[in-house]
């Protein structure tokens, strides 16, 4: 996730996987995972991938894995296909 400068999560808000929240946005209410929200309050303008790479990605778990993975394997998340055709076919 990425949270831009300035911007509020009320609490009690759930920020999913991957979301980007845009500068000085005020975000009252759930964000999915790989949306884009922007603005007071807060709405979606986008999503980062399509919906079946989102799910693949959720699938993968990547984040879960431990640093010498994550050192092994650093190249093959410069590209978002070779990383789901090896990790999340």
């Amino acid at each position: 996730m990425w949270i831009g400068h300035a911007a509020v999560v009320l609490p009690g808000v759930r920020i999913g996987t991957g979301a980007v929240i845009g500068a000085a946005a005020v975000v009252t209410r759930d964000v999915e995972p790989y949306q884009v929200v922007v603005g007071v309050p807060a709405r979606p303008v986008r999503r980062r991938f399509p919906e079946d790479v989102i799910h693949r990605i959720l699938k993968s778990e990547w984040w879960n894995w431990d640093r010498q993975e994550l050192e092994e394997r650093w190249r093959d998340l410069f590209s978002v296909e070779g990383f789901l055709a090896r990790y999340a076919p």
